[in-house]
């Protein structure tokens, strides 16, 4: 790997000179600029790794230096520098690709801690590369099933933020997977060989939730008989999922706040910082905007966690995927129960699209499996979702047979239906075909040549 280089652009000569220094000692190369004209000429003339930005220079914007940096060179991470009263214009560069800011006096002992974080995440990427390559696309959306065009908007934005350590926060409706795309961020993060934590922000209270997250030293409070590390600090190389984060108490949030802008923890019980080097997603189904409007989730958090944000469709919204879930959770099940000779009538499969779902996936996905425990014998027929409404059944011939179905529709004709219509939809692109499936490219062309159909 080529000599981790910095490109310090400040219009004050004292701070300069000092980052310069403090930097240098480590052993960096750095280059330092006194105006922007002069900072892009140097990233014109040779690769930087960092960028130290002062977000007011005297002869250029900071900001538009910082969206010129990320669009020209985007692997070029930018750390900005801003005073007090330009919070604000620094959460705007965080939107805009800053890794993070800095306040004015710049804190050496922090400037160094950030730069060894963004050295480390720079060399594990660059090792990393050929296994990210080389994962397929069947693992990194493992569970996350469907074709439709909402589905495949969430998966685009998914492949946008992935390769980014910015946090991520995740919306969506109970039920609905937040918890499958955060992982599917891990798996395609260069932090997939990491370890991946999560926690529910609101299945404990405000002194245990501090346990769980910081850890503690043997002793520091009654019970604690041995020393145990916090959840943040076992992500460390990795990933930390918050789940349900508005449930968060307010003690909690300021202490996980200073948390995030220090990059240190603490254990309970303990003097001693240790550092950290953990991506951040949270999730929830609550309007955390207004939540800080009514002063029940502090602002400064929620533009921490919410750099860059994933809303996720009701399942009502994608009915279309209604029928392909399904199927996918039968095939789950027939090997969980022994039970392969199952099918789902093709009535079923039209009453569940029109459902309304307000569970979401996992309601499909819990009624489904009691289909197949309570099911004797090989047919799933309607019986067996007793919440289906009268309304919800498709108009019908005489016979009882929607039109161009067998009573019983056998697994192979779902998975042939499903598979040309997913072929057809994506333009017979077997890649984005596979993708919205949730098989390997490999596996459709088998299916392909199995069922006789095109592409």
């Amino acid at each position: 790997m080529e000599p981790f280089s910095i490109l310090i652009a400040d219009d004050e000569p004292n701070i300069r000179e000092a980052l310069h220094e403090a930097l240098a000692d480590e052993g960096y190369f750095t280059a330092t600029a006194s105006c922007g004209r002069d900072a892009l000429a140097h990233l014109e003339a040779r690769r930087f790794h960092l960028v130290l930005l002062d977000l007011v220079l005297g002869d250029m914007d900071g900001l538009e230096i910082l969206k010129t940096v990320k669009g020209k060179w985007p692997k070029t991470e930018v750390v900005v520098i801003t005073a007090y009263g330009t919070i604000e214009t620094a959460v705007e560069a965080l939107r805009d690709g800053a890794y993070d800011y800095m306040t004015k006096p710049v804190n050496l002992k922090r400037l160094r801690s950030y730069v060894q974080k963004i050295y480390r995440a720079k060399r594990l990427e660059d090792e990393n590369i050929r296994l990210r390559e080389e994962l397929s696309r069947e693992r990194q959306y493992r569970n996350i099933v469907g074709c439709s065009d909402a589905l495949m908007e969430v998966l685009e934005l998914i492949d946008q933020v992935a390769p980014t350590d910015v946090p991520v926060l995740i919306l969506g409706e109970t039920g609905t997977g937040k918890e499958l795309v955060a992982r599917a961020i891990h798996q395609r993060s260069f932090r997939a060989s990491g370890p991946f934590v999560s926690l529910n922000c609101g299945a404990l209270p405000a002194d245990l939730f501090e346990s769980e997250l910081f850890g503690y030293e043997k002793g520091a409070f009654t019970g604690a008989h041995a020393r145990k590390p916090g959840r943040y600090e076992m992500a460390h190389g990795g990933t930390l999922f918050l789940d349900e984060v508005a449930e968060m108490a307010p003690s909690s949030q300021v202490d996980f706040l200073r948390l995030l802008e220090e990059g240190t923890v603490h254990r309970l019980g303990s003097t001693r910082p240790l550092e950290v080097d953990v991506r951040v997603l949270a999730a929830t189904n609550k309007d955390l905007e207004a939540l800080c409007r009514q002063g029940l989730f502090r602002e400064d958090l929620y533009y921490r966690l919410n750099v860059v944000s994933v809303t996720l469709p009701p399942l009502r919204e994608r009915r279309e995927d209604v029928p392909i879930l399904a199927v996918h959770f039968l095939e789950e099940f027939k090997e969980k129960y022994r039970r392969p000779e199952l099918v789902l009538d093709a009535p079923v499969l039209e009453e569940l699209k029109a459902y309304s779902w307000p569970g979401n996936i996992r309601e499909l996905r819990n009624a489904v499996e009691r289909a197949a425990v309570l099911c004797r014998g090989n047919r799933i027929t309607r019986r067996f979702f007793p919440f289906l409404p009268e309304a919800a059944r498709p108009e019908t011939p005489e016979d009882g047979k929607p039109e161009g179905y067998p009573a019983a529709w056998p697994l192979w004709e779902v998975e042939k239906a499903h598979i040309a219509r997913a072929l057809e939809l994506h333009g017979g692109h077997r890649r984005k075909t596979a993708e919205s499936l949730g098989i390997s490219e490999r596996d459709l062309y088998y299916k392909i040549k199995k069922y006789g159909l095109s592409a």
